[in-house]
């Protein structure tokens, strides 16, 4: 995929989205967060939500640099999994 500046968007319908500067494409994130989340973060969403997008960005360079062999290979669950 070419490089492309990207930047985070609050659109302000509640939805903060990462999207490419250069087009207008479909967002490449959208973060919703609902009523009661938005509440309790007050005037923070934006900087919640970049906070997100980093730590998602450092994952994904993170799992990338593994290499097959280290990665394992597990069943998907049936259920869905949450993460505290």
């Amino acid at each position: 995929m070419p490089a492309s500046l990207l930047e985070i968007v609050d659109r302000g319908d509640g939805d903060i989205v990462l999207q490419r500067s250069d087009d207008d494409s479909e967002p490449l994130v959208i973060i919703r967060f609902s009523d009661e989340a938005r509440e309790y973060m007050k005037d923070n969403g934006l900087e919640v939500a970049k906070a997100m997008l980093e730590a998602g960005i450092q994952a994904a360079a993170v799992t990338s640099h593994r290499s097959e062999s280290e990665v394992e290979v597990e069943a998907l669950p049936e259920t869905p999994r949450v993460l505290h």
